[in-house]
């Protein structure tokens, strides 16, 4: 009898390789798997304990772990694939992708494509977004203290109440109908150094927020 991956428990009676694409093994403590060749994809990890288990060639691409994650002694979790704090994912495929309120904390995104990714909320603190397209991306509510963006597009990206203290987030490649409404962590500076943008970028207009970036930038000297 077939089930869907997503419903895959974690024991010993399913045949190996497993399949458990998309599966939620958040906040279990697992016994000892043997996970080897498994496919893991998209896997809710957050707060699992795997460190019992046997992860040679398994499947990690987009499955999500935090902190409190925790993985064979030796296994390199950050360079697997998966999301999580401290991954690299440069040049990644993340498109559309639901990464709200999740801890992307010192990620590696150089050059990835994030084009309408929902980071709402999400920690993004000393993560390098250097030449990423986050073209109608939302970022609003997300904590980026010493966020790297150079080179990156912002074009129509929702940057509403987000923490940029002590980013380079003048440094982007563009900004065109960027919406930077209630923005923390500015200083003059880099606000005149937004400012002074070609009009084409300033005077497009938002259509989800209704605003343009202009008038979000200059909402922040007020």
């Amino acid at each position: 009898m077939w089930n869907p991956p997503e419903t895959c428990e974690p024991d010993r009676t399913n045949p190996i390789p497993l399949d458990a694409r998309g599966v939620n093994w958040s906040r279990r403590v697992l016994p000892s798997l043997d996970l080897r060749g498994s496919k893991l994809c998209r896997a809710d990890l957050r707060g699992t304990d795997l460190s019992s288990c046997q992860l040679d060639g398994c499947d990690l691409k987009l499955a999500r772990y935090d902190m409190d994650s925790r993985f064979p002694v030796g296994f390199n979790q950050f360079k697997s694939g998966a999301i999580g704090p401290r991954a690299y994912l440069n040049g990644a495929f993340l498109n559309g992708a639901d990464l709200r309120r999740m801890d992307l904390s010192g990620c590696h995104f150089v050059g990835a494509y994030l084009s309408g990714c929902d980071l709402s909320g999400a920690v993004l603190d000393g993560t390098s977004f250097v030449g990423a397209d986050l073209r109608f991306a939302r970022l609003q509510g997300s904590s980026c203290k010493g966020t790297r963006f150079t080179g990156s597009q912002l074009n129509q990206a929702d940057l509403r109440a987000a923490d940029f203290t002590n980013t380079s987030i003048e440094t982007a490649e563009s900004i065109q109908g960027a919406d930077f409404s209630w923005a923390t962590g500015f200083h003059s500076e880099q606000l005149t150094n937004l400012l002074s943008r070609p009009h084409t970028e300033l005077d497009c207009w938002n259509p989800f927020s209704r605003t343009s970036t202009r008038a979000s930038l200059e909402s922040l000297r007020c």
